[in-house]
């Protein structure tokens, strides 16, 4: 293979800054997204045992069903959309769709490539000792995890000064969106990892920006 080759990496994280902005809706966010709240607790619950199910498909076809990598990756498009309406991101006052569904016209958006095949080996190993490094640096980004998604931490952080700033001036600094939209990224690449969905290693690189970039082809381990 061409080591100079460049394409898409299998997990694409694009979003979109919406202007203009509610200077204040931001500080009752924490109430519209209730329902949704209630409704993924139930859905990561389906995740899990989807994952579980995935883990011995794979195991033993080296395969994972379509149909339920199809549900996975819209729990996460569904998880991402409500993380970016409300404190990973407060970058669209448009309420997230009750959808498990792409949503091409939602400013978030999360894409995860169908994967052929997957190893056997990897299996075993990627989802806790592989991911260990991965984990100890989106835990500083995320602070931990809850309700079956990331929140806290430098991401909450910087999400809070964008919302200040967006209060006082009306507009949500640009620097401050594309490295919150990297810091996300980031987490959902491992998520799809850890999670099985790929066997393509998240790179340790902040890509920031709305939008992915073509990049040299992640690496595989070897199966």
């Amino acid at each position: 293979m061409d080591g100079s080759r460049t394409s898409y990496p299998p997990v694409t994280v694009t979003a979109r800054l919406d202007t203009p902005l509610s200077r204040w809706l931001w500080l009752v966010k924490w109430v519209l997204v209730i329902p949704h709240w209630i409704v993924l607790i139930f859905l990561w619950i389906g995740f899990l045992f989807v994952t579980v199910i995935a883990f011995f498909a794979i195991l033993f076809t080296e395969r994972y069903p379509r149909a339920l990598f199809d549900f996975n990756l819209g729990v996460l498009r569904w998880s991402w959309r409500v993380s970016f309406y409300s404190y990973s991101a407060l970058a669209t006052d448009r309420y997230p769709p009750f959808s498990l569904g792409p949503e091409p016209g939602y400013p978030a958006r999360l894409d995860i490539a169908y994967p052929e095949r997957l190893s056997r080996g990897l299996v075993l190993v990627k989802w806790w000792l592989l991911a260990i490094p991965q984990y100890l640096v989106i835990a500083f980004f995320a602070g931990g995890m809850r309700a079956g998604w990331w929140s806290g931490g430098l991401t909450a952080l910087l999400t809070l000064i964008a919302a200040v700033a967006l209060a006082f001036t009306g507009r949500y600094p640009r620097d401050l969106f594309v490295l919150v939209v990297g810091l996300n990224r980031w987490v959902l690449r491992v998520a799809a990892y850890a999670f099985l969905m790929t066997d393509a290693y998240p790179p340790f690189r902040l890509d920031q920006g709305g939008e992915e970039t073509p990049v040299k082809p992640w690496p595989v381990e070897d199966r």
